[in-house]
């Protein structure tokens, strides 16, 4: 039997997950966690075959979870299901640690299929994943400015390019305004922009502000 831990702030969604996955043959929910710090909890105290994790979620986002598990505990199978597009966030997370990236528009076969292969100690990577992951191995002048960044740089472009002030980007993110200011500096370096105006132009002519 197939033992999931969902993660999802959500109600809806983790309703949802938990009646595809009880439907499907060998599947079971046998917990869910409404953000990446409950999620760290029932993961030290349990053993799971696999966890679906989210993304965007209050106090500890799945980006930030994922790293923290993975430096606990390597052999943990994490699918990552997010309303977020392949092209913002996957290639990210795989390299972070994912088995798998989904979009929560995926059909529900798709998911159950996903799941089972991760769990075989598969990755799951769909065509537009694998072509994002390609395009990853080539050079870096191939890349957007924006792919040069690290995760935590590329999280406030993206809070910043939204219309967040560097307070509430560090409320969110549950850092410093003084780290949250170098961050931004180091974006502006590194994406060659003057400032926030050209950040969020950039930021929403390159489709990066998501649902």
């Amino acid at each position: 039997m197939i033992r999931a831990l969902i993660v999802d702030d959500h109600a809806i969604v983790r309703q949802g997950l938990k009646r595809i996955l009880d439907e499907a043959p060998g599947m079971v929910v046998g917990g869910e966690a409404v953000n990446g710090v409950q999620a760290l909890k029932m993961i030290r105290a349990e053993k799971w075959d696999i966890v679906l994790l989210d993304i965007s979620m209050p106090e500890k986002n799945g980006i930030d979870a994922l790293k923290q598990i993975m430096d606990e505990n390597k052999s943990v199978k994490v699918l990552i299901l997010s309303m977020y597009p392949e092209d913002q966030y996957a290639v990210r997370m795989m390299k972070a640690g994912a088995s798998g990236y989904m979009t929560k528009e995926t059909a529900p076969e798709q998911l159950v299929e996903a799941i089972r292969q991760v769990v075989a100690g598969k990755k799951y990577i769909s065509a537009t994943l694998s072509e994002l992951l390609l395009f990853e191995c080539g050079s870096d002048s191939a890349k957007s400015p924006h792919e040069t960044l690290s995760d935590r740089e590329y999280q406030v472009l993206r809070l910043i390019g939204s219309g967040k002030t560097v307070s509430e980007v560090a409320k969110l993110l549950s850092l410093s305004v003084k780290t949250v200011s170098t961050y931004r500096s180091h974006i502006l370096d590194k994406m060659n922009l003057r400032n926030n105006a050209e950040l969020t132009l950039y930021v929403i002519q390159n489709g990066l502000m998501g649902p």
